[in-house]
């Protein structure tokens, strides 16, 4: 092979922002054309995709904990990251090199030949080819955009998992829920495990797997959660447990993200059998970033990638249920494509106060668009607005109190770039 394009990381990944046209580009037949050269479409001996709207990372996170809990070689590959490339590609617990990653794109320059692929494609295929020569148990892939045409489907997943369906990336997936569920249902295949981890599933959803030839057991219907005091039970189709832990991820949410990933595993149970000690261990120890990240200080950080209104709601029962002397101080970013109003209107009883961001890039929703929506939630004397989160950081670093707590969220971006920033309210 010849030499390699390039040999550090970040300039394979300039470069593959801007290989391709269009930086989302649904379609399997360039991805699968590449793959195939490669022969890395069987990342590990079982394989399990999860799709869905909100609860992907949680769901994947909880499956990772429990599994490796129980001395499974587990590799994962998630998207979009928060501060390094390297996290999308954990193995067995660790975050992928920058060596193996460059090492990845140069084989797969090699064998695109004259197939253009976008930065998100260049990532997918790096993890499968990654995984296939790590010697793993299993993989648990993360769909990074609907199902049926995103790039991880070129693998025919063992199993799937759909978490939670909402309104979200409607310009690809279509305007509801019964056309976002139908996109979802694409990772589904013919008498491979799905489960449904929505309570409430659209038709379609169903009508898919009918279509394909898969059995869905859904949430509430094939498999139940009972909160209690002391922790919740689980009642499976052959398997129960009582008083498990709660997972150590925040938000009542969590639970049913849970009782799914138990229902998988009950239905993997022949291949893949873990114990109620792994269970209870993966629970405890499972931990993801982002996700109701709580910083604490003399003001409070709470960091949440939230960007829907699904997820809005979830958050907002959360916050609902910690602990507050003061006010909350929201930071807010989007993108342009997400429903602002409806994202903020859900968070609107916990908020105190709006401080809308810029954030960098094309797709970012600008700062005043922001500013005017929150206004004309919460009043204009309510929303301060940002050029920059830095401002917002040296702001509030001015104006909170002790007590108070400071939410960012709205995007994984607005996040990543709060992280990044050097600390404030230690």
């Amino acid at each position: 092979m010849s030499a390699p394009r390039f040999t550090a990381l970040d300039d394979w990944l300039t470069w593959q922002e801007t290989l391709h046209p269009s930086a989302i580009d649904l379609g399997l037949e360039r991805v699968a054309r590449v793959a195939d050269r490669l022969q890395c479409r069987t990342p590990a001996p079982l394989v399990i995709s999860i799709a869905g709207t909100n609860g992907k990372g949680s769901s994947l996170a909880l499956l990772e904990a429990i599994l490796s809990r129980a001395g499974y070689r587990v590799g994962c590959y998630t998207s979009p990251h928060l501060l390094r490339y390297n996290e999308r590609l954990r193995l067995c617990g660790e975050n992928v090199s920058d060596q193996a990653l460059c090492d990845a794109f140069a084989r797969i320059d090699a064998a695109r030949g004259e197939d253009s692929l976008t930065y998100f494609e260049f990532g997918t295929l790096a993890a499968l080819d990654i995984m296939s020569g790590a010697a793993l148990d299993v993989a648990l892939l993360e769909v990074g955009l609907g199902g049926r045409l995103d790039a991880v489907n070129i693998v025919d997943a063992d199993a799937a998992l759909i978490t939670s369906i909402g309104i979200d990336h409607t310009e690809w997936l279509g305007q509801d829920r019964a056309a976002i569920a139908r996109e979802k249902a694409g990772i589904l295949r013919a008498a491979c495990p799905a489960v449904c981890g929505d309570a409430d599933p659209p038709q379609t959803l169903r009508t898919e797997a009918q279509r394909i030839g898969t059995r869905l057991r859904v949430l509430g219907e094939d498999f139940r959660l009972h909160e209690v005091a002391r922790g919740w039970h689980w009642q499976g189709e052959g398997m129960q447990y009582q008083d498990l832990p709660r997972p150590a991820l925040p938000g009542a949410h969590q639970l049913a993200n849970a009782a799914a990933v138990l229902m998988l595993l009950e239905t993997l149970a022949p291949r893949l059998p873990v114990t109620r000690e792994a269970i209870d261990a993966g629970l405890k120890w499972v931990r993801l970033a982002g996700r109701v990240q709580r910083l604490p200080g003399r003001v409070e950080q709470v960091l949440d990638v939230s960007h829907n209104a699904q997820a809005a709601l979830a958050l907002a029962d959360t916050l609902g249920k910690l602990p507050l002397a003061g006010k909350t101080h929201a930071v807010l970013g989007m993108m342009r494509d997400k429903d602002c109003a409806a994202f903020a209107g859900a968070l609107a009883a916990q908020v105190s106060h709006w401080y809308p961001v810029g954030l960098a890039g094309e797709r970012a929703s600008p700062v005043g668009v922001l500013a005017d929506t929150l206004a004309g939630i919460a009043g204009t004397e309510h929303v301060t607005a940002c050029t920059s989160l830095a401002d917002a950081q040296a702001l509030l670093g001015k104006t909170t109190r002790a007590g108070d707590r400071i939410l960012v969220c709205g995007s994984f971006y607005t996040v990543a770039g709060w992280l990044a920033l050097p600390p404030e309210f230690g």
